[in-house]
């Protein structure tokens, strides 16, 4: 698994004193836009399996820490049901307003290109989601007019391949 730094950030694998932030994110209304909010099982899975899938791909979500510890999640994956690879984000409650998913993203996007054969990558995103777009646009992302098909709720924003 792989650590990535920024300036203000560390990408990093899930660890187990992870839980309880994720947990109460998913427990909470934040969690709106991503499958939330949810009870512990439901939020265990998602936190087992975004750990689970650097085992399957090679790749996968990183946990975002700033100086006062853990503020979110943010990498790309590859599950099953979706159509492209996808290149995600959030913070936790307190962690917006900073740049940090931007930062966060644009790393992880970044390294994402190293390791992920494919022409685009792209980011599901909830039509009601405005600050995700905001981060999506400010990663070079344009809406491509399609809404998922695995979640006909989030549009489709792609990230081209940057040229070599």
């Amino acid at each position: 698994m792989t650590t990535l730094t920024t300036d203000r950030l560390t990408l990093r694998p899930h660890h187990l004193s992870d839980w309880p932030a994720f947990r109460d994110f998913y427990a909470s209304d934040r969690a709106g836009f991503v499958g939330g909010p949810v009870g512990v099982r439901q939020a265990w899975w998602y936190f087992a399996g975004d750990r689970g899938h650097w085992d399957l791909h090679g790749y996968g979500w990183f946990m975002i820490e700033d100086a006062t510890g853990v503020i979110g999640t943010c990498g790309p994956h590859f599950p099953a049901h979706h159509a492209e690879p996808e290149i995600g984000w959030f913070l936790f409650a307190g962690a917006e307003g900073r740049g940090y998913a931007t930062e966060a993203a644009r790393a992880a996007l970044d390294w994402a290109w190293t390791v992920i054969d494919a022409p685009r990558i792209v980011s599901y995103i909830d039509a009601g989601n405005t600050a995700s777009k905001r981060v999506a646009a400010r990663l070079g992302a344009a809406w491509d007019g399609t809404m998922a098909a695995h979640d006909p709720a989030c549009e489709v924003w792609v990230h081209e391949r940057p040229a070599a």
